[in-house]
């Protein structure tokens, strides 16, 4: 085998390598994003509960008394 041949040889399996890695990447931002979307939602939701909660002080936790031992 030749030098140009050995040489594209290994260039052409690196860049096998770098394809599938590429992918492999790609699909982990996809999924990272998805967990990116549903922490916003969750989020939204957990800001919306707690202005209710902010907005309705019957709804908000008492302050517990102390317990006997104080």
């Amino acid at each position: 085998m030749s030098e140009v041949d050995s040489r594209l040889e290994k260039l052409e399996t690196t860049i096998a390598y770098q394809d599938e890695t590429i992918e492999e990447l790609s699909r982990t931002v996809a999924d990272l994003w998805g967990q990116v979307d549903t922490l916003k939602r969750e989020l939204s939701k957990l800001t919306a509960q707690l202005r209710d909660v902010e907005s309705h002080p019957a709804l908000a936790p008492q302050d517990e008394p102390p317990p006997p031992h104080y």
